[in-house]
């Protein structure tokens, strides 16, 4: 039986999409509380600006957002291969498994520091405090925690629904319009969620600066789905080269049979 699951080629590869998706997911959400500037990193000087009535403001991103356009084009790739099924329970698997990181960074930030060595040892570096540090870099706000855990839940389901909408009506023909779809209508969702949760319940923020900042967000999200459809292509085109044409078809048949069920 073992050997027979490490040889079957569609189970190594729902073996490395899983992992991959999973691992993206975790250091998404564990790079997500820095912040950076879209124009310093494209060779331009911010200039503050006012937008849907929100003033002096910039393009400024998690770098989770580095991560997550990959983990839709997962998404997209498992559910065209293994069906909804199979998206939503790595979904679940990958919110489990960021709770379960939350928590024992939780842990080891309230476990008593050496204050001997540890929390002075890169003074040279202008640390002064290791402890403080840690926290400042594994602390996020609870708020923060669980509107990242709802938003990506919500936008995997709603990626699946609108994929499988798609696909049922064109086939396996327009790769790039499901794909790409879904991508756009669950990336809305998850740019107004995240934020709704995190700062307007969370931190008081106003409706109309969520809007703002999460329209802003979403520019950014979309335009990058678009630019990175053609990597759907290629990676399609190394499974099937993989699994070879009649089981890449046959799994393709499977899935879409139980995103009609």
């Amino acid at each position: 039986m073992l050997s027979k699951i490490l040889t079957d080629k569609p189970t190594k590869l729902f073996v490395i999409l899983c992992t991959f998706f999973v691992a993206n997911a975790l250091i998404a959400e564990c790079i997500g509380g820095k912040l950076f500037s879209l124009e310093k990193v494209v060779g331009l000087i911010p200039k503050p600006f006012d937008f849907l009535g929100e003033k002096g403001l910039t393009i400024t991103l998690t770098c989770g957002v580095l991560l997550w356009p990959i983990e839709f084009i997962m998404t997209d790739i498992v559910n065209e291969y293994f069906g909804p099924k199979a998206v939503r329970r790595i979904s679940f698997i990958a919110i489990g498994l960021i709770s379960y990181a939350f928590i024992m960074f939780y842990l080891a930030m309230s476990i008593p520091a050496d204050t001997n060595f540890w929390t002075e040892s890169q003074k040279a570096n202008g640390i002064d405090n290791m402890q403080t540090a840690f926290e400042s870099v594994f602390g996020q706000g609870m708020w923060i925690i669980v509107g990242s855990l709802v938003a990506f839940l919500v936008s995997q389901l709603l990626d699946v629904w609108v994929f499988h909408k798609i696909k049922k009506a064109t086939g396996n023909k327009m790769v790039w319009l499901r794909a790409t779809g879904s991508t756009l209508v669950s990336q809305l969702v998850d740019s107004f969620i995240v934020l709704f949760i995190a700062f307007q319940i969370g931190k008081g923020w106003s409706i109309q600066r969520v809007i703002a900042i999460g329209t802003i967000n979403y520019c950014y999200k979309a335009l990058v789905a678009i630019i990175l459809t053609p990597l759907i292509y290629l990676i399609e085109n190394r499974i099937d080269n993989y699994l070879g044409k009649e089981n890449s078809l046959a799994l393709k048949k499977a899935a879409m049979q139980k995103g009609s069920e």
